[in-house]
Parts: C-alpha cells; sequence; structure tokens
C-alpha cells in the first residue's frame, strides 16, 4: 500500500531529517539508509517497521548532521612537539654555522599548521539514537495513519466490486435456468439428427453421450464457487489486515470460474455476464495488489 511521511528535528548536537514511504510490493521489502556510526539503530528501526507491517517496498531515510558545536582549541601535543624539535634543530644548524636567529615567539607557534585544533564536543550516542528512535517513531504513526485512512477507502472500492461479482453472478444463476428449455430442445433436435443418420445406432448410448455433454454445459457449480469466493473474500475484508495474499489467491480463484463458466455459457446471455464478471474481477485484482 503507498503511503508518505517525514519529520525533521534536532538532538545531541545534531540535525536530523527522516521519510518514510512505501509502494505495492508482493512481499516486505524494507530499504533502510541510516547512519551506520550510530550503532544498533539500523537493527533498531528494522525491528520496529517488520512489526507494523507485512507487505510493500519500504524504504526509509534518516540524515543525521552535526550542528557544529565545538569544545573551544585543543593542542595537538604530537603537532606540537614535532614543531619546537624543528625549531631546536633550525637553531642548532643556525649556531653551528655561526648565526644567530631572533627567538620565536609563543605565537608563532601556536601559528603553525596543526599545533592548535578546534576541539569537537563529545557525542552522547546513546543519548542521540533514543532520540532519534523517537523521532522515527512520530514519522511512523503519521506513514500508519495514511495507510489506515487509504485502506478503508481501498476496502469500500473492493466490498462494491464483490458485491457487483455477487449480482452478476445471480444474473448468471437466471440465464442458465432461462436457457434450459432451449437447451433440452437443441439436445432433443442432436438425438433425432443422429439417429436419422446414423442406421443401426444405438439410441441408449447416443442419449448418455448427450446427456454427459449436458453435464458438462451446466454451470451450477461454478456459480456455487463464485458465491462462496465472494464470502471468502468479505470475510477477510472484515478481519482488516494483513490479507493481501490471501485476496491474490481469491482473485486467482474468482478468474478460473469466470474462464470456465465463458466456455460453458451456450448462450449470447450468459457470455456477456461472463464477459463482464471476467472485467470486474481483473478491476478487483489490481485493487488487490495495494491491501497488505
Amino acid at each position: 500500500m503507498t503511503a508518505f511521511a517525514s519529520g525533521r528535528g534536532a538532538a545531541a548536537g545534531y540535525a536530523w531529517e527522516c521519510d518514510l514511504r512505501s509502494v505495492n510490493g508482493k512481499g516486505l521489502d524494507l530499504r533502510l539508509r541510516v547512519p551506520d556510526w550510530i550503532e544498533g539503530l539500523e537493527a533498531a528501526l528494522r525491528a520496529r517497521l517488520g512489526k507494523v507491517m507485512a507487505r510493500g517496498n519500504v524504504t526509509l531515510n534518516l540524515r543525521v548532521q552535526s550542528e557544529e558545536q565545538t569544545g573551544g582549541l585543543v593542542v595537538n601535543e604530537a603537532q606540537l612537539g614535532a614543531a619546537l624539535d624543528a625549531l631546536a634543530r633550525v637553531e642548532s644548524e643556525a649556531l653551528a654555522r655561526g648565526l644567530t636567529l631572533s627567538p620565536a615567539g609563543a605565537g608563532e607557534i601556536l601559528g603553525l599548521r596543526g599545533v592548535v585544533e578546534a576541539g569537537t564536543a563529545e557525542t552522547d550516542i546513546p543519548a542521540l539514537r533514543a532520540a532519534l528512535e523517537a523521532g522515527v517513531e512520530a514519522v511512523l504513526e503519521d506513514f500508519l495513519a495514511m495507510r489506515a485512512s487509504e485502506g478503508a477507502a481501498l476496502a469500500t472500492l473492493l466490498a462494491d466490486h464483490l458485491d457487483t461479482i455477487a449480482r452478476l453472478t445471480d444474473a448468471a444463476a437466471e440465464a442458465a435456468e432461462a436457457r434450459r428449455p432451449e437447451a433440452a430442445r437443441a439436445l432433443r433436435e442432436a438425438l433425432a439428427r443422429v439417429m436419422d443418420l446414423s442406421e443401426g445406432a444405438d439410441e441408449t448410448r447416443v442419449a448418455q453421450e448427450l446427456a454427459m455433454l449436458a453435464v458438462k454445459a451446466d454451470v451450477t457449480e461454478e456459480l456455487g464457487r463464485l458465491r462462496a469466493h465472494v464470502d471468502a473474500a468479505r470475510d477477510l475484508l472484515a478481519k482488516g489486515s494483513p490479507v493481501g495474499r490471501k485476496l491474490d489467491f481469491l482473485m486467482q480463484e474468482f478468474n478460473r470460474e469466470a474462464n470456465t463458466l465463458c466456455s460453458k455459457a451456450g448462450s449470447s446471455a450468459l457470455t456477456t455476464i461472463g464477459l463482464e464478471l471476467k472485467t470486474v474481477i481483473d478491476q478487483m485484482r489490481e485493487q488487490v495488489q495495494n491491501v497488505e
């Protein structure tokens, strides 16, 4: 089911932005992009999303950026030692050659590259992780609310499709009943033609064969299964998610019965109804892809 939500905030010296989105999918595919330097964050978010979703391609993007808090100036002891060693060597070499150098001041030494650095405040990773999880939870709530709203609208649409299928099934039953006299007359005429054209044919055996054809053309079972599928689908919608995979299976069964009904139609009225059924079933099948 499609949905989108986003949010932003700040915690422990860091600003964060999060967006969560999903599109239709047969299974659950979670794709998380989160900072890998915050230990345990991705695993916690993946587990949380897995508890509340069962289907769809879900993407979570969490961007975290330092607000550049500084901890003042810090002397790099290694760089300072290296700089003093270098100065001492220069002065010693100068004296050895009879040269006198003016003494270097502290300001000059501190101005050398790398001797003084801007320190950064130490990050409280556990506190940052807890704040980020809380922030993502708020985004998730908005995301689930959007999915619930779309799900309610989708349930109404699917219920309308089921009502249409039930109505067409009843119409098919009436059309099948109306064709019975014509079908019986056609079988009697077929039996008469066979007996006239086949000298010595066993009338009983021919009648049995024609009766078998009549049984094969009967659509009572298909209509009964269509009604049963409608009831099963309504029960699933009443239960709520996750029912997407079960509805997928039912749509295959709906389509199978509609195909059989068309192949057995034997009348233009029943064929027309069968084709209408196939159209509605196909429309419903597309919508079922959105169900979790």
